[in-house]
Protein backbone atom coordinates (compact mmCIF):
# COMPACT_ATOMS: atom_id res chain seq x y z
CA UNK A 1 0.00 0.00 0.00
CA UNK A 2 1.33 3.41 -0.94
CA UNK A 3 2.18 5.90 1.80
CA UNK A 4 0.54 9.32 1.98
CA UNK A 5 3.71 10.89 0.63
CA UNK A 6 3.69 8.61 -2.42
CA UNK A 7 0.08 9.56 -3.11
CA UNK A 8 0.93 13.27 -3.03
CA UNK A 9 4.22 13.09 -4.93
CA UNK A 10 4.08 11.31 -8.31
CA UNK A 11 7.12 9.17 -9.10
CA UNK A 12 9.26 10.76 -11.80
CA UNK A 13 11.28 7.57 -12.44
CA UNK A 14 8.96 4.52 -12.19
CA UNK A 15 10.81 1.49 -10.85
CA UNK A 16 9.80 -2.14 -11.22
CA UNK A 17 10.44 -3.44 -7.72
CA UNK A 18 9.70 -7.04 -8.51
CA UNK A 19 9.26 -9.70 -5.83
CA UNK A 20 12.80 -9.83 -4.45
CA UNK A 21 13.17 -6.33 -3.03
CA UNK A 22 14.29 -7.72 0.31
CA UNK A 23 17.38 -9.25 -1.26
CA UNK A 24 18.90 -5.83 -2.01
CA UNK A 25 21.64 -4.47 0.17
CA UNK A 26 22.37 -0.78 0.66
CA UNK A 27 26.07 -1.46 1.17
CA UNK A 28 26.98 -3.06 -2.15
CA UNK A 29 27.37 -1.14 -5.40
CA UNK A 30 24.54 -1.44 -7.95
CA UNK A 31 25.33 -3.61 -10.98
CA UNK A 32 23.12 -1.70 -13.43
CA UNK A 33 20.87 1.39 -13.62
CA UNK A 34 17.78 -0.58 -12.63
CA UNK A 35 19.43 -1.79 -9.43
CA UNK A 36 20.59 1.76 -8.68
CA UNK A 37 17.04 3.09 -8.92
CA UNK A 38 15.74 0.23 -6.78
CA UNK A 39 18.37 0.96 -4.13
CA UNK A 40 17.39 4.61 -4.12
CA UNK A 41 13.74 3.62 -3.68
CA UNK A 42 14.65 1.27 -0.83
CA UNK A 43 16.67 4.01 0.91
CA UNK A 44 13.73 6.38 0.60
CA UNK A 45 11.33 3.83 2.05
CA UNK A 46 13.51 3.52 5.15
CA UNK A 47 13.39 7.26 5.83
CA UNK A 48 10.60 8.57 8.09
CA UNK A 49 8.03 10.83 6.45
CA UNK A 50 8.53 13.47 9.12
CA UNK A 51 11.81 14.32 10.81
CA UNK A 52 11.94 16.44 13.96
CA UNK A 53 15.19 18.21 14.72
CA UNK A 54 16.49 17.95 18.26
CA UNK A 55 17.63 21.43 19.33
CA UNK A 56 19.69 22.07 22.42
CA UNK A 57 18.13 25.16 24.10
CA UNK A 58 21.51 26.04 25.61
CA UNK A 59 22.90 26.76 22.16
CA UNK A 60 20.20 29.36 21.55
CA UNK A 61 21.25 31.59 24.43
CA UNK A 62 23.83 33.41 22.34
CA UNK A 63 21.93 36.02 20.37
CA UNK A 64 22.93 36.91 16.84
CA UNK A 65 22.98 40.66 16.38
CA UNK A 66 23.29 42.75 13.23
CA UNK A 67 24.23 46.40 13.50
CA UNK A 68 22.27 48.37 10.93
CA UNK A 69 22.47 52.12 10.93
CA UNK A 70 19.31 53.83 9.75
CA UNK A 71 20.17 57.33 10.84
CA UNK A 72 20.04 60.02 8.20
CA UNK A 73 22.40 62.93 7.69
CA UNK A 74 22.39 65.92 10.03
CA UNK A 75 20.48 68.77 8.43
CA UNK A 76 22.64 71.36 6.72
CA UNK A 77 23.01 74.68 8.58
CA UNK A 78 21.05 77.55 7.11
CA UNK A 79 22.74 78.72 3.90
CA UNK A 80 24.92 75.61 3.56
CA UNK A 81 22.53 73.45 1.54
CA UNK A 82 22.93 73.39 -2.27
CA UNK A 83 20.04 73.98 -4.64
CA UNK A 84 18.30 71.11 -6.38
CA UNK A 85 19.44 72.38 -9.78
CA UNK A 86 23.06 72.35 -8.59
CA UNK A 87 22.65 68.79 -7.35
CA UNK A 88 21.10 67.66 -10.61
CA UNK A 89 23.95 69.17 -12.60
CA UNK A 90 26.54 67.42 -10.44
CA UNK A 91 24.77 64.09 -10.92
CA UNK A 92 24.71 64.66 -14.68
CA UNK A 93 28.44 65.39 -14.72
CA UNK A 94 29.10 62.36 -12.54
CA UNK A 95 27.07 60.10 -14.82
CA UNK A 96 29.09 61.27 -17.83
CA UNK A 97 32.31 60.53 -15.97
CA UNK A 98 31.16 57.00 -15.12
CA UNK A 99 30.30 56.32 -18.74
CA UNK A 100 33.70 57.52 -19.93
CA UNK A 101 35.50 55.35 -17.39
CA UNK A 102 33.44 52.30 -18.34
CA UNK A 103 33.91 52.88 -22.07
CA UNK A 104 37.68 53.35 -21.86
CA UNK A 105 38.50 51.04 -18.96
CA UNK A 106 40.23 48.40 -21.08
CA UNK A 107 42.27 51.03 -22.93
CA UNK A 108 43.56 52.66 -19.73
CA UNK A 109 44.10 49.33 -18.00
CA UNK A 110 46.51 48.30 -20.74
CA UNK A 111 48.59 51.44 -20.41
CA UNK A 112 51.95 51.06 -18.68
CA UNK A 113 52.20 52.56 -15.21
CA UNK A 114 55.04 54.91 -14.35
CA UNK A 115 58.01 53.28 -12.68
CA UNK A 116 57.32 55.06 -9.39
CA UNK A 117 53.79 53.64 -9.11
CA UNK A 118 53.66 50.56 -6.88
CA UNK A 119 50.08 49.71 -6.00
CA UNK A 120 49.53 48.12 -2.57
CA UNK A 121 48.04 44.70 -2.07
CA UNK A 122 44.28 44.66 -1.57
CA UNK A 123 44.52 43.92 2.15
CA UNK A 124 47.28 46.45 2.89
CA UNK A 125 45.24 49.15 4.65
CA UNK A 126 48.22 51.24 5.71
CA UNK A 127 49.68 50.96 2.22
CA UNK A 128 46.48 52.28 0.61
CA UNK A 129 46.29 55.20 3.02
CA UNK A 130 49.86 56.14 2.14
CA UNK A 131 49.27 55.56 -1.57
CA UNK A 132 46.10 57.68 -1.82
CA UNK A 133 46.73 60.37 0.79
CA UNK A 134 50.52 60.50 0.92
CA UNK A 135 52.87 60.38 3.86
CA UNK A 136 52.31 64.07 4.54
CA UNK A 137 48.65 63.51 5.41
CA UNK A 138 48.90 59.94 6.65
CA UNK A 139 51.71 60.72 9.08
CA UNK A 140 50.31 64.21 9.82
CA UNK A 141 53.64 65.93 9.15
CA UNK A 142 54.27 69.37 7.71
CA UNK A 143 57.97 69.24 6.83
CA UNK A 144 57.43 66.68 4.09
CA UNK A 145 54.76 68.85 2.53
CA UNK A 146 57.14 71.84 2.32
CA UNK A 147 59.93 69.76 0.81
CA UNK A 148 57.60 68.27 -1.79
CA UNK A 149 56.43 71.69 -2.92
CA UNK A 150 59.90 73.26 -3.15
CA UNK A 151 61.57 70.30 -4.88
CA UNK A 152 62.13 70.01 -8.63
CA UNK A 153 59.22 67.60 -9.08
CA UNK A 154 56.22 66.13 -7.30
CA UNK A 155 56.99 63.35 -4.85
CA UNK A 156 53.78 61.35 -4.93
CA UNK A 157 54.94 59.19 -2.07
CA UNK A 158 54.70 62.29 0.11
CA UNK A 159 51.59 63.98 -1.33
CA UNK A 160 49.74 60.85 -2.50
CA UNK A 161 49.07 59.50 -5.98
CA UNK A 162 46.08 61.10 -7.72
CA UNK A 163 43.42 58.66 -8.98
CA UNK A 164 44.84 58.52 -12.51
CA UNK A 165 42.74 56.56 -15.01
CA UNK A 166 45.65 54.18 -15.49
CA UNK A 167 45.36 53.37 -11.78
CA UNK A 168 41.61 53.24 -11.08
CA UNK A 169 40.96 51.27 -14.29
CA UNK A 170 43.03 48.45 -12.83
CA UNK A 171 40.86 48.13 -9.72
CA UNK A 172 38.25 45.38 -9.71
CA UNK A 173 35.06 45.81 -7.71
CA UNK A 174 36.46 44.07 -4.64
CA UNK A 175 39.43 46.43 -4.57
CA UNK A 176 37.28 49.50 -5.25
CA UNK A 177 35.06 48.69 -2.29
CA UNK A 178 38.01 47.78 -0.06
CA UNK A 179 39.87 51.03 -0.74
CA UNK A 180 36.63 52.98 -0.31
CA UNK A 181 36.11 51.42 3.13
CA UNK A 182 39.74 52.06 4.12
CA UNK A 183 39.56 55.75 3.22
CA UNK A 184 36.15 56.23 4.81
CA UNK A 185 37.51 54.65 7.98
CA UNK A 186 40.37 57.15 7.93
CA UNK A 187 37.94 60.01 7.28
CA UNK A 188 35.91 59.07 10.36
CA UNK A 189 38.82 60.19 12.55
CA UNK A 190 40.38 62.98 10.47
CA UNK A 191 39.50 66.21 8.72
CA UNK A 192 38.68 66.44 5.05
CA UNK A 193 41.64 66.85 2.66
CA UNK A 194 41.63 67.43 -1.12
CA UNK A 195 43.35 64.08 -1.84
CA UNK A 196 40.52 62.30 -0.07
CA UNK A 197 37.89 64.12 -2.12
CA UNK A 198 39.57 63.17 -5.40
CA UNK A 199 39.74 59.51 -4.44
CA UNK A 200 36.19 59.39 -3.08
CA UNK A 201 34.82 60.84 -6.33
CA UNK A 202 36.86 58.45 -8.48
CA UNK A 203 36.04 55.35 -6.45
CA UNK A 204 32.34 56.19 -6.50
CA UNK A 205 32.62 56.62 -10.27
CA UNK A 206 34.10 53.11 -10.50
CA UNK A 207 31.51 51.54 -8.21
CA UNK A 208 29.15 49.40 -10.25
CA UNK A 209 25.41 49.12 -9.73
CA UNK A 210 23.49 47.34 -8.34
CA UNK A 211 25.39 47.94 -5.14
CA UNK A 212 26.38 45.19 -2.75
CA UNK A 213 25.08 45.52 0.85
CA UNK A 214 28.60 46.39 2.01
CA UNK A 215 28.75 49.21 -0.52
CA UNK A 216 25.41 50.60 0.67
CA UNK A 217 26.71 50.72 4.23
CA UNK A 218 30.00 52.35 3.23
CA UNK A 219 28.60 55.14 1.09
CA UNK A 220 25.95 55.95 3.68
CA UNK A 221 28.73 56.20 6.25
CA UNK A 222 30.56 58.56 3.90
CA UNK A 223 27.53 60.82 3.43
CA UNK A 224 26.85 60.98 7.17
CA UNK A 225 30.47 61.85 7.93
CA UNK A 226 30.41 64.63 5.31
CA UNK A 227 27.18 66.01 6.77
CA UNK A 228 28.53 65.82 10.31
CA UNK A 229 31.68 67.69 9.30
CA UNK A 230 29.64 70.24 7.35
CA UNK A 231 27.59 71.00 10.44
CA UNK A 232 30.78 72.16 12.18
CA UNK A 233 31.82 74.65 9.50
CA UNK A 234 31.72 78.29 10.57
CA UNK A 235 31.34 79.93 7.18
CA UNK A 236 29.59 79.33 3.87
CA UNK A 237 32.87 80.35 2.24
CA UNK A 238 34.76 77.41 3.72
CA UNK A 239 36.68 75.77 0.86
CA UNK A 240 35.63 72.27 1.90
CA UNK A 241 31.89 72.99 1.68
CA UNK A 242 31.45 72.36 -2.09
CA UNK A 243 33.30 69.04 -1.85
CA UNK A 244 31.26 67.87 1.15
CA UNK A 245 28.02 68.89 -0.57
CA UNK A 246 29.08 67.07 -3.72
CA UNK A 247 29.75 63.77 -1.97
CA UNK A 248 26.49 63.98 -0.03
CA UNK A 249 24.67 64.79 -3.25
CA UNK A 250 26.08 61.83 -5.20
CA UNK A 251 25.35 59.35 -2.44
CA UNK A 252 22.02 60.67 -1.26
CA UNK A 253 20.13 62.80 -3.72
CA UNK A 254 19.94 61.01 -7.01
CA UNK A 255 22.65 58.71 -8.27
CA UNK A 256 22.99 56.09 -5.53
CA UNK A 257 19.41 56.69 -4.39
CA UNK A 258 19.95 56.92 -0.64
CA UNK A 259 17.14 59.44 -0.59
CA UNK A 260 16.70 59.61 3.17
CA UNK A 261 20.16 61.21 3.36
CA UNK A 262 19.41 63.91 0.81
CA UNK A 263 19.69 67.63 1.41
CA UNK A 264 16.49 69.59 1.18
CA UNK A 265 17.34 72.79 -0.74
CA UNK A 266 16.37 76.01 0.94
CA UNK A 267 16.06 78.00 -2.27
CA UNK A 268 15.66 76.34 -5.66
CA UNK A 269 16.83 79.52 -7.39
CA UNK A 270 20.35 79.22 -5.97
CA UNK A 271 23.21 78.23 -8.25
Amino acid sequence: MKSDMEELMPRLLPVDLGENTGEFSLTGPPRNPQEYLRQVHLEASLCPDVVVAEIDPKKLKKKQTVNVSVAGCPAAPVGFSPSLSWQQQQVCNFSDMRQRITKNRIHWRNQTLDENVTMPKVTDEDGWRRFCLGETVHLETSSCHTEAETGPGIDYNKVGFPPFLTIVSRLNQTTVLTVLEILIGWFEEHAFVPQLGLWMYSLLACLEKPLLPEAHSSIRQLARRCAQLRSTLESEMDETLPALNLLICLVARLYFEQNDLADQPEDESQD
